[in-house]
């Protein structure tokens, strides 16, 4: 099911339920949704792999604004962009644990025949796609890094 039809009962559910931070995080995730399908060069419909991608963006961003929050002593702003990332969650796939990572980037160093700090490029160019959606790119590169240099 496309993140669009996931979106509109969502919205509707917030609604009746007077969620007013899930509701301005969907409507966020619409507005987002439509400017990237109206965008010049784009095709009008994005496939699960961007829809993932701009939602981890959209996560990165709440999570770096909460950072700059708390930073600044504002923990009321903190905790409704905390919010704000777990209705975000909910439409994001499962991430690894920290061990499963390690497994599946043990098996991708394998694969490439990765066995030291200066294959971290061709590691981590496999790294990344495969794993896309399924962990963050920075824990990636570091379990990658960690991986080569033992």
């Amino acid at each position: 099911m496309s993140l669009k039809a996931q979106i509109m009962p969502a919205m509707k559910e917030a609604m009746k339920a007077k969620d007013k931070v899930s509701l301005e995080t969907l409507r966020a995730i619409k507005a987002e949704l439509l400017k990237a399908d109206t965008a010049s060069g784009a095709s009008g419909e994005m496939s699960d792999a961007e829809e993932i991608k701009l939602l981890q963006k959209m996560q990165k961003q709440r999570k770096d604004a909460a950072a700059i929050y708390v930073e600044q002593g504002r923990d009321d702003l903190a905790a409704d962009e905390t919010a704000q990332m777990k209705v975000l969650a909910k439409f994001l796939p499962q991430q690894m644990s920290s061990k499963d990572l390690e497994e599946a980037v043990t098996a991708i160093l394998q694969k490439v025949g990765a066995n030291g700090p200066a294959d971290m490029g061709k590691a981590m160019g496999v790294a990344s796609k495969e794993l896309a959606g399924k962990a963050e790119g920075r824990a990636i590169a570091d379990m990658v890094r960690s991986l080569l240099n033992q």
